[in-house]
């Protein structure tokens, strides 16, 4: 019987299960051996009878809850025998045991008989080390348990314990800004935070936030992207932004509902500069979630490791952090291959399953150009809750999109005549209706004035559109995705 807690952590609640089951031998593979520690000491207290919890190091020897080490207990052999003669409920733990097991075959029988003396004794045997190593002959022997990172149960302790003195819906906010950190590199963020924010009040955040993008790009492969996008900063796009107004209300109450009504994410495909990288910020933005970018490209550069465990990895380091959208930017350099064998084959079936069964609480935004190389299964109902395709804007589309990129500079859009440049802005895409107002704007600058109409009319009839220069690759587009897609804009271009 254990006593009952309010809140149990995803790390005690897997260990807990394993220890009520009866296994005596557990593999934890994690680099924060203060964490595990901190997760047995506490799991032992709640058990009935409580167990303590003898810590053995090759360097310091065994040790009860923090004691003096007993006397000769470096030695891996005598550790193993104090187990077996111990005679009350106890947990140990075992730190780097890997090396023993490794290089002894002694070391390993002996464990063996371990594992049979402290059967149905409630004894357990808890091994933690950063390397992966259980020799073949105990494979069967233990559990083994790769620990993630600490969730909002743990995070919020984490706060507690580190003295953070605030309410619970601002511990929450910290803890959810922590998500994906371990409890270290937590620990550092709080530092930052502290130092940018004393009283550590709600405004403290943004320092935890930057912390946590310089913590997650340092692998160069995934990019936590900062600075919100509004979607009123969208223009157009009026059948996109409705389906995204009404999935919010749905992922928002994501843990009351059943898996398959639950939003998994949308694909955008389209012309290059018609907005969907823009649209994928004014997501993350819309649902209050964190944005991170997972490169494609750099995932295939070879810099990080075989492909293959690189991409995995990243995606199961993105559940952890988790509520969140996550963006695979042109998906369709990394997934084009549907060969049952091939880096790329192998791939492509684990983001099929990954995306059935990732965790609720992580939106998928996917952007590609290259239509054409996308499988057939990525795009057919069921990957994604929807497959949109982003066209090049319509007149009503293009005139909002000026007044959105002149009011983000400062200029007052109502005093500009937007119809007359509808003429000379057909087939423009929303980044070359941007860089026409910086360009109007640059040169209005250089001459020392305000900028006006002609300003931008003169830019306008200088600009030659990709529409025009690709107008083969852009017909090609439009005419695959006719009837792959959902088109983004409620209305073809007149």
């Amino acid at each position: 019987m254990r006593t009952e807690t309010v809140a149990e952590s995803r790390a005690a609640k897997t260990l807990r299960e394993i220890f009520e089951s009866g296994r005596p031998l557990t593999y934890v593979h994690s680099t924060e051996e203060q964490r595990v520690a901190g997760v047995l000491s506490a799991l032992g207290a709640r058990l009935a009878p409580p167990a303590p919890v003898w810590t053995w190091s090759l360097t310091e020897g065994l040790s009860r809850d923090g004691g003096q080490p007993e006397a000769n207990s470096c030695d891996p052999r005598a550790v193993l025998d104090f187990i077996i003669e111990h005679p009350h409920t106890a947990i140990f733990h075992l730190k780097d045991f890997h090396e023993p097991l490794r290089e002894s075959a002694e070391i390993r029988r002996r464990l063996r008989d371990v594992a049979e003396s402290c059967l149905d004794r409630r004894k357990y045997v808890v091994v933690s080390s950063a390397v992966r190593a259980i020799p073949d002959e105990l494979d069967r022997s233990f559990v083994f348990v790769e620990l993630r990172p600490p969730d909002l149960v743990e995070l919020v302790q984490f706060l507690r314990d580190e003295g953070v003195k605030a309410d619970d819906a601002v511990l929450h906010q910290f803890s959810r800004a922590l998500q994906g950190l371990t409890t270290d590199e937590a620990r550092y963020a709080m530092r930052r935070a502290l130092a940018a924010n004393p009283d550590l009040g709600p405004g403290a955040v943004p320092a935890l936030l930057e912390e946590k993008r310089l913590l997650v790009s340092r692998g160069g492969v995934i990019e936590y992207i900062s600075g919100a996008t509004r979607i009123d900063e969208v223009g157009g796009l009026q059948n996109l932004k409705k389906w995204l107004l009404e999935r919010r209300k749905l992922f928002e109450m994501r843990d009351t509902l059943s898996a398959e009504i639950v939003p998994k994410g949308l694909l955008m495909m389209g012309i290059p500069g018609c907005g969907k990288s823009l649209c994928v910020k004014a997501i993350a933005s819309h649902f209050e979630l964190p944005l991170y970018r997972l490169d494609m490209i750099e995932i295939f550069s070879g810099r990080h490791g075989k492909p293959e465990g690189v991409f995995v990895a990243c995606c199961k380091m993105m559940e952890d952090m988790a509520p969140a959208v996550l963006w695979f930017d042109e998906i369709e350099m990394g997934i084009t291959s549907t060969e049952s064998s091939g880096e790329q084959g192998r791939i492509f079936a684990f983001f099929l399953t990954w995306m059935q069964e990732k965790t609720r609480g992580l939106f998928v935004a996917a952007t590609a150009n290259r239509l054409d190389l996308l499988p057939a299964e990525m795009i057919r109902k069921g990957r994604f809750d929807e497959v949109f395709f982003v066209d090049l804007p319509v007149e009503e589309e293009r005139m909002e999109i000026f007044r959105i990129h002149l009011d983000r500079r400062g200029e007052d859009s109502s005093r500009f005549n937007i119809a007359q440049l509808m003429e000379f802005t057909v087939g423009w895409t929303g980044a070359e209706i941007e860089q026409c107002v910086v360009s109007a704007i640059t040169r209005a600058r250089l001459a020392d004035r305000e900028i006006t109409d002609q300003d931008l009319v003169s830019t306008a009839v200088s600009i030659v559109p990709l529409s025009r220069t690709m107008k083969e690759q852009i017909n090609h587009i439009r005419e695959w995705a006719f009837e792959r897609a959902v088109r983004a804009t409620p209305r073809a271009m007149g």
